[in-house]
Order: C-alpha cells, then structure tokens, then sequence
C-alpha cells in the first residue's frame, strides 16, 4: 500500500504530557498509614510486575470504536504488568460501541447502564445526554483529540490542487461538492460528531462569507442537500465506501466515494492499515478545523463504589502517562491539547503547506449544535409541519420581563423565526383553537398544510400567507383552552394526508390545561391517537406547553402513542428553539 512522506518542517513529537482535568480526583494509588500520630502517604500498593493471583476490582469501559483498540491495548498491559490499585489487580473490560447508540442509551435513563466509564469522542455526547436525562455525567479528562479534515483518494486531491492549493470550509466543500467530478460522502451527522462538527464548520464558513444571513442558510442548505446524497449512517460506513483497491473500476464505481470528511485519526488507521486501500490524502480548512476530544467520562459515579471510583482514577492515570500516551499515538491519536505531530500528521495524509498544525476553532455551543441538527433534519428528508396553537384568553397575558408583551406576540414572533427555517420545498401549516371558536367546534384553519414555495391566487407563495395568518392571530376575548378536541381532529387530518418520503410532525402550543368535560376526555384522547398511530406512517406530536398552568402530566401521556415529546417553557420566545431540538430528537429516533 502507498505511503505518504512526512510533512516538510517536522515538528518534534510529543511526549503526551497529562493535561488539566476538568475535575480533579485523588490518586486512586496513594494509601494512608496513620501509625503514631503520623500520616505517610504511599504510591502504589504493591509493586508493578507481580501477577495478579489475588483478589482484583473490575472495571467495564465503554468507548467510541475508534478509541476502542487503543484503551484495550493499556489494558491489556496493565493485566500483564500486574497493576493494581489499593493492592487489588486492575482488571479492566473495553467495549467498543458508537458513541450515539450509547449517548441514546444513556438520556432512557437505565437503571444501571452497565459500566462504569465512557469514552465516546466528542463531548457533545455528554452535552447531549445531560441535556436530554436532567443528570450529568462527570467528563474528568481529555484523553486525547483528533481534527477533522477531507480526505481524498490521490488523483482526487491533485485535481483540488492538493497540497498547495488551500481552502477555507465553504470553498473545499463548494469545490468538492459542484460539478460532479468529485463523490464526497460524510458520516450523519445526527449519529456522528464527525458529520456534526464538519457541517457546523461549514455553516460558520458560509455566515462568515455570505452577505446575509438568508443567503448562509440558503448556501448551508444547498451544501447538506449535496451531502445528505452520499451520506452513511456512522463512521465506519462512511470508510467502507472507500474504494478497496486502486483499479479503474473501483474508481469508477459511482457507489465508491472519492473522498470523505473524517478524523485525522480516522485517515492514520486507514492509510496504516495492510488491507486498508488506496491512500488518503488530507486538506486541512485555513479556517480551523473542528476536532474529536475523547473525554473520560464517569458514568453515575454516585453510585461507583470506592473501588471501582479508585480503579476508574487508576485507568484513568494509567492513560495519561508517557506509556499510554504513546499508545494513543500509535494508533494515530494527538495529545489532548490538540498539537500536531509530524509524524502521525505524515502517515495519516498531511503535507506542508497544508495547515495541519494550526490550532482548532473554538467549538460551537450545545444550543447551536442542537439548532443546525433540527436545520439538518428539516433540509434532508423534507419536512410537514402542522402548527396547532391555542387562541384561548390567557394567551393575551402579559409574560413577566417581556415589556408587556403577551404570551401570543412572543409565540408568534417565535413561530415566524421557525417558519423562516423551512426551505419552498417543506409543507406548513396553521391552526388554532379555543373552546366553542366556530359554533361547537373548537378550532379553525387559517393556513391550511402546503408547500411552502407555492402560490396562492393572490400572486404570493404560501410563505407569505402563513406569515400573514400568524401576524393576525389575537387571542379570543371569551372561550378555554379546547385542547383534547382540537388534537384529535388535528391528528386525524396529519395520519391522513401524511406523504411518504419527509419528515412529517404535528405542534400543539397551549398555555394551559383541557377545559374540561364538554369535550373528549384525556383518556379517550390517548386510545385515539393509539388507533391513529401507525409505524409505518410516523407523525411525532411535539406538545409545548407556555407557563405555569400547563398540564405537563397531560402533555406527556398525549405524546406518547406518537413518539413524540412534550416540553415546557416560561419564555415563549424560545418556541421555535424547542421545536427545532425536538425535530432533531424526532429524526433522530425516527426511522431514516
């Protein structure tokens, strides 16, 4: 198999110094004798080397697959060398799952997950579960990091001017991406950080080069639209689409990609590996690149016992010195402060005068993350939204700190900055509802479900007529909250006229619970929207209650027949935010 030079001006390797933990923990080795009134403080119960025939304390590690073979490997020697913490053997189990199965796993809130430490490869899993479960996990160290760049099949990155030719994200990915000469594929970027963070790179490049908002939206679109074409599942799909050898015909395979977003650390194994296939070659952005960061995570670490609490530390610290330092970066791994090494820069596809060693960019923050994720699954497959919101009386109260704006001006601005996150090709539509609204009927239709490029009799497009209908949407002056109705029926009309192929989901936004036994009752409600629930033809509800008298218990039994979720919020401004990370948690979950 081909292998690269080393980049120009070899930089020193790295030695793999331990880095600041975001929490530090007491050396799982140190043992206190109080004899005499003194306190001795000793390393090491036993001496490294002696056979573990005694009593050990197990530890189960859970890490991104990537990461896998590398903890495995310094587990494996800790066995050998005889490790042990507080005088038991270390006796330590690694299991390799992505880190979006175990992120999903987590946020069900199991009872006991099973293991004691995780590693995935990014901390926005962390982020993820202790958003989405209401618990944190403890991420204690960053074991080591990895940047993402382009890999490309040589012939392909010499006809992007590979290596002096450099690009910023927006120009590598509208080179790679226009024409059809190049098939670019990418991991999805709802089950890995990898697609995640790529797209997240290439969204600020497009803000930062376009002349509007509007226009970054339209371009970020356009790319995920490209994108979504050649997209695989994970990580490991994404490799697999690689060529396996370098005849014409694997090159001219149009199932075969030329080129991926990954892991510098991704490009190491495969260009290292006997069997792995052509060699990559890598363009690293001059606008910083995004990176992987491996955080040593404690899973429930209230309910670690002091030995497993010792033995994870043990590991931990075992990880973090020279030795295990420079296994990480024998399988192709940078230190956890993210300098480049030359070295493992060369093998893995860099070359002067790519920017290999400049530092990363600053990540995005979790709620810009969530909102390109809900972006990402609204442009890929299409989306059919139903908005369904309450025009009871008590939406005209004033919301506190707002400047007396009512809970229906900020709904509706809200649902506007929503709308605008919808491409021509989706379907909107509006209803609203209160007790009694028309005769004994309990809600209207102002905008019925289209697309949202389409004209209307009047010239404009059903854009503009659903931002009509939404500016002219007062609360009633007499009337309730008519929610079990008005869900029901629509429900009913979402199941019927449901269109295969996108992302179909109906909002129901109300600030307060059911008026009570004029209607359908909440019981009768639930085994409806059970007869009404099919897999096959999925609609999540998504409920977003607005205050305090929200029926949250209500909500919760409502949304599950669909698959749904409920939400509450004080502000309504933050609607359209909730909408979007509830989209995104739908997709996700949802079949693809």
């Amino acid at each position: 198999m081909g292998r690269h030079s080393l980049p120009d001006d070899s930089a020193p390797r790295t030695t793999g110094s331990p880095r600041a933990r975001r929490r530090a923990l007491v050396p799982a080795t140190a043992v206190v004798v109080v004899a005499a009134g003194s306190v001795v403080a000793l390393r090491g119960g036993l001496p490294f080397g002696t056979p573990c025939d005694g009593d050990s304390v197990r530890l189960k590690v859970v890490a991104s697959p990537d990461m896998a073979p590398a903890l495995n490997a310094v587990a494996e020697r800790a066995r050998e060398d005889g490790v042990r913490t507080d005088g038991k053997c270390l006796d330590v189990t690694v299991n390799a799952q992505p880190s979006s199965e175990v992120a999903d796993s987590l946020a069900q809130r199991p009872a006991d997950p099973g293991f004691q430490v995780w590693v995935p490869d990014s901390d926005l899993w962390v982020d993820r579960v202790t958003d989405e479960r209401g618990s944190s996990l403890t991420a204690v160290s960053t074991l080591a990091s990895s940047p993402i760049a382009l890999g490309a099949l040589h012939r392909a990155a010499e006809t992007l001017g590979w290596p002096g030719r450099r690009y910023s994200w927006g120009t590598l990915t509208r080179a790679a991406t226009t024409g059809g000469a190049l098939r670019l594929g990418v991991a999805d970027p709802v089950r890995s950080a990898t697609g995640l963070l790529a797209l997240a790179r290439i969204d600020a490049a497009d803000h930062k080069e376009a002349g509007s908002d509007d226009e970054a939206a339209a371009r970020t679109a356009a790319t995920a639209k490209l994108l979504y074409e050649r997209t695989t599942e994970g990580d490991a799909q994404a490799l697999a689409t690689l060529p396996r050898d370098d005849s014409g015909a694997e090159r001219g395979n149009p199932r075969r990609n030329q080129a991926l977003f990954l892991s510098e650390q991704a490009a190491y194994a495969h260009n290292t590996k006997e069997d792995g296939g052509p060699a990559l070659d890598l363009f690293h952005p001059t606008d910083g690149t995004a990176q992987l960061t491996y955080p040593y995570t404690l899973v429930d670490e209230e309910s670690l016992t002091a030995d497993e609490s010792r033995a994870a530390n043990r590991f931990m610290t075992l990880l973090d010195d020279t030795p295990g330092q420079r296994t990480l970066r024998d399988h192709g791994f940078r230190a956890g402060d993210g300098r480049a090494d030359a070295r493992l820069a060369g093998k893995a596809g860099a070359r002067d005068p790519q920017p290999y060693a400049a530092a990363p960019a600053d990540p995005p923050p979790a709620k810009e993350l969530q909102a390109l994720l809900g972006r990402w699954t609204i442009t890929v497959q299409s989306a059919r939204i139903t908005t369904v919101v309450d025009a009871a009386p008590s939406m005209a109260l004033p919301v506190p700190g707002q400047g007396g704006r009512s809970r229906m001006d900020l709904a509706r601005n809200s649902l506007l900055k929503a709308l605008s996150m919808f491409t021509p090709e989706d379907e909107f539509g509006l209803w609203k509802f209160a007790t009694h609204l028309v005769g004994d009927r309990d809600y209207v239709e102002p905008a019925p479900t289209g697309r949202l490029g389409d004209r209307g009799a009047a010239g404009g497009t059903h854009r503009d007529e659903l931002s009509a209908a939404l500016g002219a949407l007062p609360p009633v002056r007499r009337g309730a909250t008519g929610l079990y109705d008005t869900t029901r029926a629509a429900y009913r009309r979402a199941s019927a006229t449901y269109p295969s192929g996108r992302f179909n989901a109906l909002v129901i936004v109300t600030d307060g619970a059911d008026a009570g036994p004029a209607g359908i009752g909440l019981d009768a409600l639930v085994t409806a929207l059970q007869r009404l629930t099919a897999p096959e033809r999925p609609v999540p509800l998504i409920a977003i209650g607005i205050g305090p008298r929200t029926d949250r218990a209500a909500l919760d039994r409502i949304v599950a027949p669909t698959g749904g979720s409920a939400h509450q919020v004080d502000d309504p401004s933050r609607i359209h935010e909730v909408i979007l990370k509830a989209i995104m948690a739908a997709g996700r979950h949802g079949p693809r």
